[in-house]
């Protein structure tokens, strides 16, 4: 099989990966208009798909050059190619089974997971751009961190300004306020995750030969994975939706208002920084933030720490399905 023809095929693996990241990440962003009923299921995720695809035209290519650059294979493009095939099966194979468990892990460290762990199984220590894979790994811990701090903040900041207002007036006002929160969440979302998709096809291309390096990534890369990850979220993933708005916590409009927010916030500040972060920690994060401010014996503990197992476990095992896969295409000679 020609180097083109299986550059194209991994073009193809990385818009389906694409669209299992919005499937499965749908419920980041629409959790909490769902739980509080601000809008109805199909809505909701036509309404984030939208945003989702209007980050296009917001946020540059800072999160798509940072994945580019996480395994490096020196002078063996067909090695190279094999090897991206084989780190987004580790991604999406790990995506599909917490999807059916129905937990929320996340897309993007599922696929610096696979990514690493192909790179090891062919080459070593010396494949990985530790420098790269620094800035995602630094962000496990902050970006729940900082969606917690951001959402209690946002909750204390509104209870005071709103004090005197009638509990129905605070709950009409913040269902048109999810609205929009709903849609900042969803560009942030859209503008971290679909970059990361990018970032693959535009390596991949530069191994290929059909670009130099240090070209730019063509424009079509970005609409294409743009659009995968909107039609992803699109078609919804209902398990995760019921995991995070309605098992976690219960919420009123006010709480998934300054959760969306929270969450939003820490998006654009990482996308800004060239991150790629876990969209799924973060509104974990800003969820129970605002829900500990409400009422902290309201947040169901023994979710939220089946939900951690998978974070911890997202990376390693994503990472052994892609040097499993690394091994079996070097066994049936693939390269």
């Amino acid at each position: 099989m020609s180097v083109q023809a299986i550059v194209i095929i991994t073009i193809a693996a990385a818009l389906l990966f694409d669209v299992i990241n919005g499937f499965h990440d749908a419920a980041n962003s629409i959790a909490t208009v769902v739980s509080t009923r601000v809008l109805s299921p199909r809505v909701a995720v036509l309404w984030a798909a939208l945003f989702n695809f209007i980050a296009l035209f917001i946020f540059h290519q800072g999160v798509a050059d940072t994945i580019a650059k996480t395994i490096h294979i020196q002078g063996s493009s067909p090695a190279y190619v094999w090897v991206v095939i084989c780190g987004l099966s580790g991604a999406i194979v790990w995506n599909l089974l917490t999807w059916w468990l129905g937990l929320p892990s996340s897309s993007s460290h599922a696929l610096i997971g696979g990514l690493s762990g192909a790179g090891l199984a062919y080459g070593g220590v010396d494949t990985l751009q530790l420098h790269a894979i620094a800035k995602t790994l630094y962000f496990i811990p902050l970006a729940p961190l900082m969606g917690l701090v951001l959402g209690s903040l946002m909750m204390f900041s509104v209870f005071w300004i709103f004090r005197k207002m009638r509990p129905q007036k605070v709950d009409r006002t913040f269902r048109v306020g999810q609205l929009i929160s709903a849609g900042l969440y969803s560009i942030g979302h859209g503008g971290n995750d679909a970059q990361k998709t990018a970032g693959v096809i535009w390596a991949v291309m530069i191994a290929g030969g059909m670009l130099a390096p240090g070209d730019p990534a063509p424009y079509w890369i970005f609409v294409a994975s743009y659009t995968a990850m909107a039609f992803g979220t699109a078609i919804g993933g209902w398990r995760i939706v019921k995991t995070m708005g309605m098992g976690l916590t219960h919420l009123k409009p006010v709480g998934g208002f300054c959760a969306e927010v929270a969450g939003a916030i820490t998006l654009f500040l990482a996308t800004y920084l060239k991150i790629p972060v876990s969209t799924t920690h973060t509104i974990t994060g800003a969820i129970v933030g605002v829900g500990s401010v409400v009422h902290a014996r309201g947040i169901r503990w023994n979710l939220a720490t089946r939900i951690v197992y998978a974070w911890i476990f997202t990376i390693p095992a994503a990472g052994l399905v892609g040097a499993g896969s690394v091994l079996l295409a070097h066994a049936l000679g693939a390269y």
